[in-house]
Formats: C-alpha cells, sequence, structure tokens
C-alpha cells in the first residue's frame, strides 16, 4: 500500500503512539483487501454500528478508554445504531432481568465514551441516520467510515456516496485517523454491476420481500435493476427513498450487498446507465411466482407454529415519517372496517428519536397512540436478542429481522389484517 508522506508519518508515531495503533489498524485492514492506498474521509459525520453495551464487549470499552484518555477522539461527529432497551416496549420482570442483568449491563457507561469519542447529540442513535430529521446525510461522492449494513447501501445507492461494508470499530478508528482504505466500493471498477436484475412482476413488489429475493441470489455482488423505475413513479422521491431503504436493508441482510443500482432512479444510474453494467454480467429474472418461490421458503422456527402472536415489531431498520403516517391510517381504516377499537396484537413502531420527535408535532401522533400501538426508539433486533424474547411468537414485515431472529415475516398486508382483523 502506498502512503503519503503525511500518512506514514502518522504510522511512524509523529501524533502519539495511540494514533498510530490506530493507523496500522487500518492499513492491515485495508492490505487484507488489496487496498492499494489511503483515500481521505470527506464526509461530514460518521456512523457506529456498535450502540449497545453489552456485558461482552468489554474489550470494547477498555479500546475506547485508551483512545479518550489519549485524546484520540473522532475527527467528526457521528450518530450510532439504536439503542437495545426501551420500558415502554412490552417485556415482563424476567426479561427486563436479563436485559439489565446480563444483557446489556454497560450501556450507560457506553454511551458516555461515545460522548466523549464525538457522539452528534445524546439522541443520535438509529439505523437511518440518513433521514433528514436526524440530520446525518452524505453527498453524492463523499467517502465514508460506516459499517451499518443498512445504511453503507442506502448511502452507496441511494445518496451515490462512497463506503465499504467495514466492521463496528474499523468504523470509528476510520473516523479518528480520518482515512480509510482504498477498494471496493471506493473505486470505479468495484461499483459496476456484476447481475441485471430484471424485475417483471404484475403489481409494485413489496420492497422487503424483493431485497430479499435480491440479496439472496446476487450475494456481496452489485445488481443492476430493471423495471423498478415504473413502480416507483420513475423518480427519486421521498416514497420512492423509503421504498429503497426497506428494499436495501434486505438486500444487505439476507445477502451482503453493500450497493445496487436502480435503472432510471439512483443516481449514478441516471448519470451512466448501463454502462454500470461490468462485463459477463449474470441476469436474474424477478416475477410474481418467483417472489411467490421466496416467501414459501422462509422457515418458521416457532416452536408452535400455529401460535397467535404475541408481538409485532414494525421498523428494522427505523420507520420514516411518511411511514408512520401512512400507517396511522391504515390501521385506522383497518380497525373501522373490523370494528375493533384498538389493536389485536401488541404492536411497536420504531423509529430514530429525530422522527420521532417530528411526527408527535403532527395530529398522527395522538391517532396512532389511539389504536393501542407503541412508538419506540429501540433496536427490534436487540429485543429478539434476549433468549426469553425469542421463544415469543412474534410477527415482523421486516426480512432483516426476520433473518437475525425468531421473528416470523408477514407481507404489509397480512401484517395489517393480523393487527386489525386477528386473520
Amino acid at each position: 500500500m502506498k502512503l503519503t508522506e503525511e500518512q506514514q508519518a502518522i504510522l511512524d508515531g509523529s501524533q502519539g503512539e495511540t494514533l498510530a495503533k490506530v493507523m496500522e489498524t487500518m492499513v492491515r485492514y485495508g492490505e487484507l483487501f488489496g487496498a492499494d492506498s489511503m483515500e481521505k474521509i470527506t464526509g461530514n459525520y460518521n456512523h457506529l454500528v456498535t450502540s449497545f453495551g453489552l456485558k461482552a464487549l468489554k474489550p470494547v470499552y477498555d479500546l475506547l478508554d485508551q483512545l479518550i484518555e489519549a485524546g484520540v477522539v473522532s475527527k467528526q461527529k457521528f450518530s450510532a445504531d439504536p439503542r437495545p432497551m426501551d420500558k415502554n416496549v412490552p417485556s415482563n420482570f424476567i426479561q427486563n432481568f436479563v436485559f439489565n442483568n446480563f444483557m446489556y449491563t454497560r450501556q450507560n457507561e457506553y454511551e458516555e465514551q461515545l460522548r466523549k469519542l464525538g457522539l452528534m447529540d445524546r439522541d443520535a442513535f438509529t439505523r437511518t441516520c440518513y433521514m433528514d430529521e436526524v440530520g446525518n446525510t452524505p453527498k453524492k461522492g463523499e467517502v465514508l467510515s460506516w459499517s451499518e449494513s443498512s445504511a453503507v447501501v442506502y448511502a452507496n445507492s441511494v445518496l451515490g456516496a462512497r463506503c465499504n461494508r467495514n466492521s463496528g470499530i474499523i468504523d470509528v478508528m476510520g473516523s479518528i485517523v480520518g482515512y480509510v482504505p482504498r477498494f471496493g466500493f471506493l473505486t470505479d471498477e468495484g461499483r459496476k454491476a456484476k447481475w441485471i436484475v430484471e424485475i417483471r412482476t404484475s403489481k409494485k413488489p413489496e420492497a422487503q420481500l424483493l431485497g430479499s429475493a435480491v440479496g439472496m441470489k446476487v450475494m456481496e455482488d452489485v445488481p443492476y435493476i430493471v423495471g423498478l423505475d415504473k413502480w416507483l413513479d420513475g423518480k427519486l422521491d421521498d416514497n420512492a427513498k423509503t421504498y429503497l431503504k426497506d428494499f436495501g436493508a434486505a438486500t444487505a441482510s439476507n445477502g451482503a450487498v453493500g450497493l445496487y443500482h436502480v435503472e432510471g432512479i439512483t443516481p449514478e444510474a441516471v448519470e451512466q446507465g448501463r454502462a454500470l453494467i461490468g462485463e459477463g454480467a449474470k441476469t436474474y429474472v424477478i416475477d410474481d411466482a418467483e417472489l411467490q418461490r421466496v416467501y414459501d421458503s422462509y422457515p418458521v422456527i416457532w416452536k408452535n407454529k400455529d401460535a397467535r402472536p404475541k408481538l409485532c415489531f414494525m421498523g428494522c431498520p427505523h420507520m420514516s415519517l411518511e411511514q408512520l403516517k401512512s400507517w396511522t391510517g391504515k390501521l385506522e381504516n383497518g380497525l373501522k372496517e373490523s370494528g375493533n377499537a384498538k389493536v389485536l396484537v401488541s404492536t411497536v413502531f420504531t423509529a430514530s428519536p429525530g422522527v420521532i420527535k417530528e411526527f408527535r408535532k403532527t395530529d398522527y401522533a395522538a391517532r396512532l397512540e389511539k389504536t393501542g400501538v407503541i412508538l419506540s426508539y429501540i433496536c427490534p433486533l436487540m429485543y429478539m436478542n434476549n433468549p426469553l424474547s425469542e421463544k415469543m411468537p412474534v410477527i415482523t414485515s421486516s426480512n432483516k429481522l426476520r433473518t437475525y431472529t425468531s421473528a416470523r415475516y408477514y407481507t404489509d398486508d397480512e401484517i395489517l389484517n393480523q393487527l386489525t382483523k386477528g386473520e
């Protein structure tokens, strides 16, 4: 790897032993992936994937203490993934005992470390940091040091930023030293598509289901998606961004996609078109039958497959402001049709603190509360990691949550029917 004079000087200890170790870590990381040089981070903010104070992460806390004591902190302010606990989310005494005494025992201490390192503000905890209400929205072409998979794929694809799928702690080290290794999605060649995905469905495909199909097929490769633009009205508006948020999260969790191009929609596809397709690209056709095949392939790992759901999580990654509004209307209409006053399954809608703050300024907030739905900033995945939560029959329309936990996936329409009609 070729280093500049400044980078070599940092590695040689010109700015202290601790920063030299951080640079060495980033250099070694880059060498593993064949990086030819280091690239300067240009984004205004970073985003950290590690937001939870798990007891088992003691080496992380020790490392952060060393950085803080040496005055080696982030060159950027940063946001972080969601908090793992919220007292407003339904849980019993034993579940809470496990959360507080065996799992997230270091949460308060860890959050204080993050504040000292450069956390944007006390409530900058969300997977959807790129939303306007959060304030961490990269610009096209900016180089980032993120690692949260759903945020990385959104930044790369929808915003046109440049970021590899880094790992936790590597993200903060890149931000501290100000450089990341140049390989993968930081290069023009690494952003070319190896798959052409043709959408031939008879209706707008469910974002989470389509993303799952694409992710499981292309895995870590870059897909160029044709035929989706007509279902997104040919423009990258708020509705399209919300759709692509959920689609991308599913591609990243059901596969390992870090970048996709949607013809006529995403910035690089608009600018370069099919020049983004690499030589020898494979083709994958998705029609109604293929989506049904993917849906039917999901395993149900509940002990009692016929159990009635006890909890529903919506928002993994966090819901947008428009999703909260639209789902409020859906629930109201569904409850009115069924003659029910409140949802029939304990339900938690999750969103970033910033989005929740804006939502509560609208009349939708009181209307949603009347349906019995709980609004929370929690990370559903962290809740489901509790062994006692894992045994519960939990439903979701998030393919990410389905992939990583025992939660059972249903489409949005199926979720709505279960919540309002018990069907």
